[in-house]
């Protein structure tokens, strides 16, 4: 038996489509509450052509969005930001409802969402699509002058919902883009909210829309001749078949932010306290659903039983329970009963494997997919068992020395994040140097980016097009401009010309 969840929308289940809400009644696309999946959060049955309807809006609104001036398009975003500010509790609340994530946390993203205007607008970033003009010759004047791409589809994740496809609609209707936005089919919800919100800021028809679906819409999105981009946050796998429905579009633009395996190495020098804590925050954060999570920690052996024991520790009294909680929760459920039993499948693998379970990952005997932090300590790392498993499970390997540590935190084929504890200049230097990763810290978790930086990572996490402070850059595209202000053209040398001509 199904029940309501309250309303947080205001509009029943819709697309979102040329400025107008377009009701998908029925249950093909259904999502629930992780805590209590009894509660129907969002479903409708979108109909197909929306797809087309909607890119076509997107197009038509190109030119006049376009040609508008930078500050009458940046006014206009400073409007959205308001009105993200002013509905943010609603947005923390559906997030919470249809993801999962602590309501406290739920709040820092509809924060981040209304933050991310000020982050596209600041200095850092808009230097990097500022045009420029040089002496091309004594008659001539060359200029740089960026252009939007066009119509750029923008697919969402479920575990930052609001958040991560902020981060690429911003900065793209900046730079004079129009949208066309999928959110994640696990959170159609937070979507729609996205469009109420946008629709009471005022958004020309077409300038952003919003369509809903399975992976089969994604598909047809992204292969769609009808877009001049693709902004992803998502899975390497779904990044891989994007990339293989472009292969014979090389102009298009893909920014593709993927996963990680990321590590977080703490050598014998390091604070012990601080190690324990964040690789525990960082691993377990958002219920292990974070592209920057910790995946493997890999420790110095002349303190790794100390620190093993104390992260055990730390790890088995994190609180688990109901994101809205009036009691202190570090995490609520993960999405779904597909992310419980992965998480307990690579469980059972690594301990068939050899691995030795520290602490127990275990489905809790409550309605919702809540399932309890895991620590497995194995022999150490390689290719052959690289694998991103989406929920809280951490490895932990022992090792002798930096260099092992840093051999260790590159076995695997991402690249996103890293982190290492240490109190050395120098053996920071040496692993920021040797490791292959986007975001590399110290003394500080993986997880947890800041937004005033480039985000984005190397082989099966990203394609080199960092977001954040960066993503103005894939929003973009320079043009050489010369300007000859002579009207005397020179005779080249090899042309004859009388002046009786013209």
């Amino acid at each position: 038996m199904t029940r309501p969840v309250k309303q947080l929308l205001k509009h029943p289940p819709s697309s979102y489509v040329d400025g107008h809400f377009l009701p998908v009644a029925g249950d093909v696309l259904v999502s629930e509450d992780p805590a209590d999946p009894s509660r129907i959060i969002w479903q409708g049955a979108p109909p197909p052509e929306v797809l087309d309807d909607a890119i076509a809006a997107a197009r038509r609104a190109l030119d006049d969005w376009s040609s508008l001036s930078f500050a009458d398009r940046a006014a206009f975003l400073r409007r959205w930001q308001q009105g993200v500010k002013d509905n943010a509790e609603r947005l923390a609340g559906i997030i919470t409802d249809e993801m999962g994530k602590t309501i406290a946390e739920s709040r820092l993203e509809a924060k981040a969402v209304a933050d991310k205007v000020d982050i596209v607008l600041d200095e850092v970033s808009m230097s990097r699509v500022r045009g420029y003009t040089v002496d091309a010759s004594a008659t001539r004047r060359g200029h740089c002058r960026f252009k939007p791409y066009g119509v750029m589809a923008v697919l969402g994740p479920f575990n930052f919902p609001a958040h991560l496809p902020n981060g690429h609609f911003v900065p793209a209707l900046l730079m004079g883009n129009t949208v066309v936005f999928k959110p994640s089919k696990r959170t159609p919800a937070v979507g729609q909210m996205l469009a109420e919100i946008m629709h009471e800021t005022g958004a020309p028809p077409g300038v952003f829309n919003v369509i809903h679906g399975a992976p089969g819409v994604a598909a047809e999105l992204v292969g769609h001749d009808g877009i001049d981009g693709i902004l992803f946050t998502g899975s390497w796998p779904v990044g891989r078949r994007i990339l293989e429905a472009n292969l014979d579009r090389p102009g298009r633009i893909m920014a593709l932010e993927m996963g990680g395996n990321n590590p977080a190495v703490v050598m014998a020098d390091a604070n012990l306290k601080q190690a324990v804590i964040e690789c525990a925050r960082s691993a377990f954060a958002t219920s292990g659903q974070r592209c920057t999570c910790t995946r493997r920690v890999i420790v110095q052996e002349p303190v790794a039983r100390r620190f093993i024991a104390a992260l055990g520790k730390v790890a088995s009294t994190l609180i688990v329970g109901p994101p809205r909680s009036p009691e202190p929760v570090f995490m609520g459920p993960v999405v779904s009963s597909d992310a419980v039993d992965e998480v307990l499948s690579f469980q059972s693998d690594l301990a068939a494997d050899g691995g030795r379970v520290i602490v127990e990952s275990t489905s809790m005997d409550q309605p919702g997919y809540f399932v309890t932090p895991g620590v497995v300590e194995v022999d150490g790392f390689s290719l052959a068992g690289d694998c991103e498993v989406f929920g809280p499970l951490l490895q932990i390997a022992v090792v002798g020395d930096l260099q092992e540590a840093i051999q260790q935190a590159n076995a695997t084929r991402y690249g996103l994040a890293a982190s290492i504890f240490t109190t050395d200049d120098d053996s920071y230097e040496r692993f920021f140097r040797g490791v292959n990763a986007g975001c590399v810290n110290r003394n500080t978790g993986t997880a947890g980016a800041s937004s005033k930086l480039p985000f984005g990572g190397l082989g099966h996490s990203g394609n080199h097009r960092p977001a954040a402070a960066f993503s103005v850059d894939y929003c973009a595209y320079p043009v050489a401009n010369m300007v000859e202000k002579s009207s005397d053209a020179s005779v080249p040398t090899g042309m004859v010309w009388q002046e009786g001509w013209v």
